[in-house]
């Protein structure tokens, strides 16, 4: 049960990281903060056998879906932190460090590049965007930036883990 809470907070404390990289993004370059209503719109449409999109901004708008798409933005989160503790175990989750929840952070950029970006109509790795390379190093600076929000958040709330 311990372990169930501690990858919940990390998840969601990593997700928090995340968020507030984007903010500070949106602040020091400019840079748009995501739209996860339009995830939301993504994952609303898959129930009706909608799976893929040529772009999904131009799909039909699902009463709910901002809701949908931060629900699920968290929830992600937490499954990438279950991912962390699955690899690292409760020894890690007592002592946390920050190679193991980088390179979890960096790998889970999988997850926009091969199924969200090509689902949603940006192709693979954003690859029909108009700048591929910007979108590619701008998920991997976040993911990056997710990873070491888990291992923040992990060591923030290793005291929940009874020695």
């Amino acid at each position: 049960m311990e372990l169930l809470a501690f990858g919940i907070l990390t998840g969601t404390g990593a997700t928090m990281v995340m968020d507030l990289w984007a903010l500070a993004r949106r602040r020091l370059l400019a840079t748009p903060l995501p739209d996860y209503g339009l995830v939301g719109r993504w994952l609303a449409h898959m129930p009706r056998g909608r799976f893929r999109h040529d772009s999904i901004k131009a799909a039909p708008p699902v009463r709910g879906e901002r809701f949908v798409g931060w629900t699920a933005h968290y929830l992600t989160g937490i499954a990438f932190a279950a991912i962390l503790l699955a690899i690292g175990g409760a020894d890690w989750a007592r002592q946390p460090t920050p190679g193991l929840a980088l390179a979890v952070g960096i790998g889970t950029v999988a997850a926009p590049f091969l199924l969200m970006q090509p689902g949603m109509g940006a192709g693979i790795a954003a690859s029909r965007t108009p700048r591929p390379a910007a979108a590619r190093i701008q998920s991997l600076v976040t993911h990056a930036v997710f990873g070491l929000g888990l291992y923040a958040a992990a060591w923030a709330t290793r005291s929940l883990l009874t020695p």
